[in-house]
């Protein structure tokens, strides 16, 4: 399910990016998908190494990264030719139908400030932030309703009420009613933080706490003791994604900072893709609420985390059964 759930992140934002759905879910081995999902762990890895010996000497995973960093970028390279092929002849100004022709079109704006270069850098940044994080914040939202079936039943009732006789929302307008969901998707992020780490550095000498930091200093940030502490949350360690919409139509929500939430980031360098990852995670949940029940088909304990630049599940394992109502009859185990 980890890997489905990928390839489906992988597709969405492909198609938001260059209007072209790379259709991973439909191949058994999709290489761009694959080489993408070998960059980030990669990344974690040298984060946390202890000398970057990689400057000095070369092992097999580096090679990897090598290849497969030559790979994304041949591909981004060959979708931004595409791109400028098929926008010959037309106005470069509004009704961009994706991101990659917004921006090619700001390159050839007259001392625009935008090169080949930064269109290359946001189109991988886009591409890598886009995969893991959703799809494993997905799998731990599932991971987590898995054994809730109480809370299921009550899933599968907003889905059928919001949904009706579709088995996914449809349109965007359908997502504005699910609520719950969203409340789903930032319960589990509090709880099983994708990133539970953030990478910062000091651009002024300050002190924090009582502790002088100088300026240019790396600060690394937990973000989950924060979201666990009961002063923050009410009840913290129990997962209640209604906390979510109580504290939003400004209901009795004790304890509920919302500050204290960091897994999109904060200030300016807030997460632009926030909006979309919740909304993907969203429609998923529903999808899933509205046509299956589902449990742990092992030992939940058996899933452990796994820290590699994001945090994901080290597996997940689930028995999956059509839902009433549901207009397809399925028992499956997914792996």
């Amino acid at each position: 399910m980890i890997q489905d759930l990928t390839r489906f992140t992988v597709d969405t934002t492909a198609t938001l990016v260059f209007g072209k759905d790379l259709n991973s879910l439909g191949c058994e081995d999709n290489a761009i998908q694959r080489h993408i999902g070998l960059i980030l762990p990669m990344i974690g890895g040298r984060t946390n190494a202890f000398l970057p010996y990689w400057r000095y000497v070369k092992l097999p995973r580096d090679y990897r990264l090598e290849r497969s960093l030559k790979a994304v970028r041949a591909f981004v390279e060959e979708m931004i030719a595409q791109k400028r092929e098929s926008m010959c002849g037309r106005p470069h100004h509004g009704n961009h139908q994706n991101l990659l022709e917004a921006m090619l079109a700001l390159l050839d704006e007259p001392e625009a400030g935008f090169s080949q270069d930064d269109v290359y850098a946001n189109v991988i940044t886009l591409l890598l932030a886009g995969e893991d994080t959703t799809a494993y914040s997905l799998a731990w939202a599932i991971y987590l309703l898995a054994s809730r079936p109480d809370l299921q039943a009550t899933l599968q009732r907003a889905a059928l009420d919001a949904l009706g006789d579709a088995r996914v929302p449809m349109t965007f307008a359908d997502t504005a009613t699910l609520g719950l969901f969203e409340g789903v998707a930032l319960e589990a992020m509090r709880m099983r933080p994708v990133a539970p780490i953030h990478f910062l550095e000091a651009n002024e000498s300050i002190a924090l706490a009582g502790i002088q930091i100088p300026k240019g200093t790396p600060v690394f940030v937990l973000t989950r003791p924060a979201t666990l502490d009961d002063k923050n949350y009410q009840d913290a360690k129990d997962f209640k994604p209604e906390r979510w919409i109580d504290q939003r139509e400004g209901g009795a929500c004790p304890a509920h900072r919302t500050r204290a939430f960091m897994q999109f980031g904060a200030g300016p360098r807030f997460c632009p893709g926030r909006y979309l990852a919740t909304l993907q995670m969203k429609m998923v949940l529903a999808m899933l609420a509205r046509n299956f029940s589902f449990e742990h088909s092992e030992n939940p304990g058996a899933t452990k985390e796994i820290f590699a630049f994001t945090m994901k599940p080290s597996r997940l394992r689930l028995r999956l059964r059509s839902a009433p109502g549901s207009p397809t009859r399925v028992a499956t185990q997914v792996n």
